[in-house]
């Protein structure tokens, strides 16, 4: 199979590492096979555009989510790190975070005001 192949599986096995779910899991959510999970996860698998959007409605990502990074050249700036960061944190967390930086940019504006 192709390197992008394998890097592809390789990014679907880390997010679906990170959000703590088997293979067995993931194929449930996704609805497909637990076999064809691993396969396209050792990158045995072209997997079709159809399958993988069942792969990231399983994960719960964004198709743009699974694809970022795939390149392990590619360097991360710092909004994509603060991405990658809360994309494994609860809603409440993001709300959270969210609420800080309006808070930061805020007392920001008011020092010029």
């Amino acid at each position: 199979m192709s390197e992008l192949i394998i890097r592809l599986g390789d990014r679907i096995r880390q997010i679906r590492k990170e959000k703590q779910l088997s293979q067995e899991e993931l194929g449930e959510l996704s609805g497909l096979h637990t076999n064809y999970i691993g396969q396209v996860e050792r990158g045995e698998k072209n997997v079709t555009i159809e399958s993988l959007e069942k792969i990231v409605v399983g994960l719960g990502i964004s198709m743009e989510h699974l694809f970022r990074y795939i390149d392990p050249a590619e360097q991360q700036d710092e909004l994509g790190q603060i991405n990658e960061l809360l994309s494994s944190r609860s809603d409440q967390d993001k709300a959270m975070v969210l609420h800080v930086i309006k808070n930061i940019f805020n007392w920001e504006l008011s020092k010029y005001n």
